[in-house]
């Protein structure tokens, strides 16, 4: 877990912002809405493979524009 001591110097909202980008930077609030819902391991290949079909649909049209 991600821990952050508040500086004498520091507000509660900039303590409050580094907390928060340790967080993301860890992985935990990824790793949170991961397990936020079972999901079926033929719905996460599925999704994977959008996301594969739309990255490469995505650098084909950059390809097309730059040529």
């Amino acid at each position: 877990m991600a821990q952050v001591q508040v500086k004498q110097s520091e507000t509660l909202e900039q303590a409050l912002r580094r907390f928060k980008k340790q967080l993301q930077q860890s992985g935990v609030l990824k790793e949170y809405r991961e397990h936020e819902h079972y999901e079926k391991p033929s719905d996460t290949k599925r999704k994977a493979i959008a996301a594969r079909r739309r990255k490469f649909k995505k650098e084909a049209e950059a390809a097309r524009g730059r040529g």
